[in-house]
């Protein structure tokens, strides 16, 4: 990584993954948030990163997590804004105000819902948008941030690689 001293990367969620068992259990399942948490700690933990774990159903407090981010020189942000997505300009705008990479992740496909969520505000400030993987779409996000900062996995901690 081109800069060793900035290793810490938000995980950010909007106002749905606070509730588990709600809304699409089928997209979802039965994960709750300490899951996503522990999850996103795990994967970061793996190309050496930290994962700093915030959530809010309040868009202000995203907007104040991500300009956190910047001011702290985070490696990255990933994001999962829910509704906020599609109808926030001000999470698009501090996202485009930090210029850190961030990687959007959706826990169901977007694309298999009403036409009005498939637009996204917060994806354009995104260099990557993942959709529908579950939860796991949180891993593949760390792992494409991962890549996209120079990251490499960690042998001490890389479960993978001690297997």
């Amino acid at each position: 990584m081109a800069d060793d001293t900035h290793k810490t990367i938000y995980v950010l969620n909007g106002h749905d993954p606070d509730l588990p068992g709600t809304g699409e259990p089928d997209t979802a399942g039965c994960a709750t948030l300490g899951d996503v948490e522990s999850l996103c700690v795990e994967a970061a933990a793996r190309f050496g990163l930290t994962a700093e774990c915030r959530q809010s159903g309040h868009e202000g407090a995203l907007v104040d997590a991500i300009r956190e981010a910047g001011s702290e020189g985070a490696a990255g942000i990933i994001l999962n804004a829910g509704a906020y997505s599609r109808t926030s300009t001000a999470l698009r705008d501090a996202l485009m105000g930090v210029n850190i990479p961030m990687a959007e992740v959706h826990i169901g496909n977007t694309s298999a819902h009403e036409r009005f969520r498939h637009h996204s505000f917060t994806a354009k400030a995104a260099f990557a948008s993942i959709c529908g993987f579950g939860i796991e779409g949180y891993r593949l996000a760390i792992t494409g941030l991962a890549a996209k900062i120079g990251a490499k996995t960690d042998p001490q901690t890389d479960i993978m690689a001690q297997a």
